[in-house]
């Protein structure tokens, strides 16, 4: 007799919702954000650049630029390159809207390209026929966690003379044929959102070899001023001049002290996501209408999200069926992504729309993205993959 699901009134698999991604704060970590509320800097203090050097040091690259946000992170980047009216960026549509959203603010154009169907990255294929004379950099989403064919896409980028903006906010610990991720490309962009591999809170940093892009987004992040509070004290000086029209953009001590503090824990955190995908990839070879996305042989993949594709020919649901299933049994499944160029606003600004990027618009029809955090017990995966399995079971051709 097949067990009644939760949501036609069954018992679920769980009472308490389990979340997709979650923020691991401890006693380290309290300590020291106190530390810094009995300091005399809150912001533009000694704290920002100390967390900049530790996460340039861990990256392996030169500089680090901390923001406050990694949307922050994305539009100083399109800045520093010199991203303006009518220039076109091309980025993938399987991503959050603001990797497309920061060309627009500096008055460019996102031009989507699609995606490789067995990873979900930006497919190199389909990016060389975008390429325009108007075209001025590629924007590459490490979908999941998962590193980007960096060495293909450079060399694309260096035949047509253009940036390449790394938009790692999902892969931080992750690693491309042996090189950290935060040094594949001309700039990195992270995010420290409380679901992201790391958390300020919000947060955000870009890391590059090139001092110059680093000034330059040290000035936009400080309303395009040359100096901040800091360094007028310590030079005795009230004078400061704004050479560009910039944004405050700028990440306070208190959140840098809990980057400081969570940086140290990244690699054992990447390592239980890790160990977590392990299991899943193990328990879900044995259900036909469920496919984990692909990882190429030659990556460390960071696992921000662990995203399954569903094989709907198997199954007598919907996306949209199973979705809800799962939510009632306590699994709080979630999608990533809508299709940015499926939004309204793209549509009605650029006039986007279905049959663009064919390949990113069936995956978005079939994917589900299943918890997975650091702080997850064995318990908490255990039920994961029992509610998958149980809700499969019920809805099995």
């Amino acid at each position: 007799m097949a067990v009644k699901l939760a949501i036609d009134g069954g018992i679920p698999v769980r009472e308490k919702q389990l979340p997709y991604g979650h923020q691991w704060v401890d006693d380290d970590d309290i300590a020291a954000v106190v530390e810094v509320f009995r300091s005399d800097w809150f912001t533009t203090g000694p704290k920002v650049d100390e967390f900049e050097r530790a996460f340039a040091d861990f990256v392996g690259e030169k500089q680090a630029v901390a923001v406050s946000s990694g949307t922050a992170a994305l539009h100083a980047a399109m800045y520093a390159i010199g991203i303006g009216l009518g220039d076109e960026v091309i980025v993938p549509p399987m991503t959050f809207a603001a990797s497309a959203n920061c060309a627009v603010f500096q008055g460019g154009m996102p031009v989507f390209s699609d995606v490789d169907p067995d990873t979900l990255l930006l497919d190199p294929n389909q990016v060389e026929a975008k390429i325009t004379p108007r075209t001025k950099a590629i924007i590459a989403v490490d979908y999941a966690g998962q590193p980007c064919d960096y060495d293909v896409l450079l060399a694309i980028a260096n035949r047509h003379d253009l940036r390449l903006v790394a938009d790692a906010c999902h892969a931080l610990g992750g690693s491309y044929k042996g090189r950290p991720v935060g040094t594949l490309a001309d700039l990195n962009v992270f995010s420290f959102h409380p679901v992201k591999p790391i958390t300020t809170g919000e947060g955000g940093m870009i890391t590059t070899d090139d001092p110059k892009l680093a000034d330059r987004m040290r000035v936009f992040r400080n309303h395009g001023i040359t100096t901040d509070h800091r360094q007028r004290e310590l030079q005795g000086s009230w004078f400061y001049e704004m050479v560009d029209l910039g944004y405050n953009y700028r990440l306070t001590d208190i959140q840098c002290a809990l980057g400081i503090s969570q940086l140290r824990k990244l690699p054992a955190w990447v390592a239980r996501r890790q160990k977590i995908a392990r299991r899943y990839d193990a328990a879900f070879a044995e259900i036909p209408a469920v496919r984990p996305l692909g990882v190429r042989e030659d990556v460390s993949h960071a696992y921000h999200l662990y995203v399954i594709r569903l094989d709907l020919a198997q199954l007598r649901a919907t996306r949209a069926d199973v979705f809800a299933a799962l939510r009632a049994e306590g699994i709080g499944v979630n999608v990533h992504y809508i299709p940015v160029h499926l939004h309204p606003f793209y549509r009605e600004r650029f006039g986007t729309g279905p049959g663009i990027c064919p390949v990113a618009e069936d995956a978005y029809e079939h994917i589900i993205t299943l918890p997975i955090f650091p702080r997850m017990s064995e318990d908490d995966i255990s039920d994961v993959i029992a509610a998958v399995h149980k809700v499969m079971e019920a809805y099995s051709q």
